[in-house]
């Protein structure tokens, strides 16, 4: 798979402690880990959660927008994993960390990177409930949190 994207299992606490070795200079570290939720908006139970990609397209935007975070916040790292497949309630989905000399800059573009994830990234995602299945698409939220950028 590319440098993004894996079906392999997520450990954030390994992800996290290979991202910090790899600093030289920062200050502030954000890490972020997105997981299956075990209900879902409906108050439904979700079995699985089914996330596909088109590997080359999805890697190629996820890298675009971590290009685009390095160029509007002064950072020194910056880390993105996010699974594919099957994944169960609890599994995490995602790892996303940013590290900068400063604290804010940690966060707002780890927060920035996030909003790409759930809104742009080319991403076809199936809940699997106990009652059946159906294709997630963002929701206006994620939506109104990512148009925040355009402006800033």
């Amino acid at each position: 798979m590319g440098e993004v994207l894996t079906s392999d299992a997520l450990s954030p606490g390994e992800l996290l402690g290979a991202f910090q070795s790899s600093l030289e200079v920062s200050g502030g570290v954000v890490s972020f880990c997105g997981q299956v939720r075990p209900i879902n908006g409906a108050g439904q139970t979700v079995t699985t959660l089914h996330l596909q990609a088109h590997p080359s397209l999805t890697d190629a935007g996820i890298l675009n927008a971590k290009a685009e975070a390095h160029s509007r916040w002064p950072l020194e790292a910056s880390m993105i994993r996010h699974r594919i497949g099957d994944m169960a309630p609890g599994d995490t989905i995602v790892f996303v960390a940013t590290a900068s000399a400063h604290r804010r800059a940690a966060f707002e573009s780890a927060d920035f990177l996030m909003d790409y994830l759930k809104t742009k990234a080319v991403f076809w995602k199936k809940e699997i409930t106990d009652t059946g299945a159906a294709w997630i698409e963002p929701r206006r939220e994620d939506h109104s949190d990512y148009a925040r950028w355009a402006s800033a």
